[in-house]
């Protein structure tokens, strides 16, 4: 796809230190070898030495270039196990507990990023997302008037009228089941800071429900019509209204006739979805009933950019996400 050409290019303008953190995988270390001779990114693998080693020797993978820190035997380790227990001592941590749970590589790496020895982190081929987000909750938590960590999924449709030339991004895809109206909001603002950050253009936001402009009353469609409003008042720079159906958000005809007085509606390129449900069936169906690709899902919120892999995922998939999380970090 031209888009992560694109951002190929964007992440080699200003390389990043980028972590991952699963070196056992030999997908990982594939991944990393290509990131390295696209230089997309300095790669920073976390594993045991030995058995890296011994993977690419095997699979002819060429480790110039790469570092690779084994947790266990890193000069770090009573550095970071001392922060990490200030950090969690008051949820009952001891110094011997903090010093075994950052030699997990997540965790290490997750501490990596909070001490400025790297810029961000690539993980989840060999992990839940779970396991992934746990460190980094309790390292380097959320951005700044930010309290929600969310997801954007980047869908490109063959139709170029609608979005942004064909380009548009739904949230939140993989985090918030059913987020209240304070969490809509902030989805929103991560949303179009991802946007811009990836895609350099304005984000125009709708915020959707089965009702526009107090057509249904419903509790639903109340939690995103105070989405909308805290949203303009807490980013007041933020293009975005509501509540939208999906047909007002996009078509120009339909915007005009539903929301007349809308900036946002026939002209959206961000859709933030009500909940999680709606928004894994609005992917679903992009991506089979218009034959759209899809990039993501994109974590944001984050104090530090951080992505989850699908356990499923490709060599080429590592690859491409590493490229995003390299620009997110030149943002950060």
């Amino acid at each position: 796809m031209e888009i992560l050409k694109k951002f190929k290019e964007k992440a080699a303008s200003d390389v990043q230190k980028i972590i991952f953190a699963e070196g056992e995988d030999e997908r990982i270390i594939q991944a990393a070898e290509i990131v390295a001779k696209e230089g997309t990114a300095e790669i920073i693998i976390l594993g045991d030495l030995t058995e890296i080693r011994n993977i690419a020797a095997k699979k002819k993978i060429d480790l110039e270039g790469l570092e690779i820190i084994d947790p266990k035997e890193s000069e770090y380790i009573e550095e970071f196990s001392n922060e990490f227990y200030e950090m969690r001592k008051h949820k009952g941590i001891n110094k011997e507990d903090a010093k075994k749970i950052i030699q997990d590589p997540l965790y290490f790496g997750t501490m990596m990023i909070y001490k400025n020895r790297a810029a961000g982190m690539v993980a989840g081929a060999a992990n839940p997302t779970g396991n992934v987000l746990r460190p980094a909750f309790q390292i380097i938590k959320t951005k700044k008037g930010i309290s929600t960590v969310s997801s954007a999924i980047i869908v490109l449709l063959k139709d170029k009228d609608f979005g942004e030339n064909g380009i548009i991004t739904f949230a939140d895809c993989a985090v918030n089941p059913t987020p209240n109206s304070e969490q809509l909001a902030e989805i929103a603002q991560s949303t179009a800071e991802t946007v811009e950050d990836l895609l350099s253009f304005e984000a125009k936001i709708a915020m959707l429900s089965f009702s526009t402009m107090g057509s249904a009353r419903h509790e639903n469609v109340t939690n995103v019509q105070e989405a909308v409003e805290i949203a303009h008042n807490k980013f007041p720079d933020l293009k975005v209204d509501g509540e939208l159906q999906a047909d007002a958000a996009l078509v120009e005809s339909v915007g005009v006739r539903k929301a007349p007085d809308s900036e946002i509606a026939g002209e959206a390129n961000v859709l933030v979805f009500p909940d999680l449900q709606s928004s894994n069936i609005g992917v679903k169906l992009a991506q089979r009933l218009a034959n759209s690709e899809s990039i993501g899902p994109i974590l944001q919120g984050l104090a530090a950019p951080i992505n989850d892999l699908s356990r499923g995922c490709s060599v080429e998939e590592i690859v491409n996400l590493t490229a995003i999380t390299a620009i997110q970090a030149q943002n950060h």
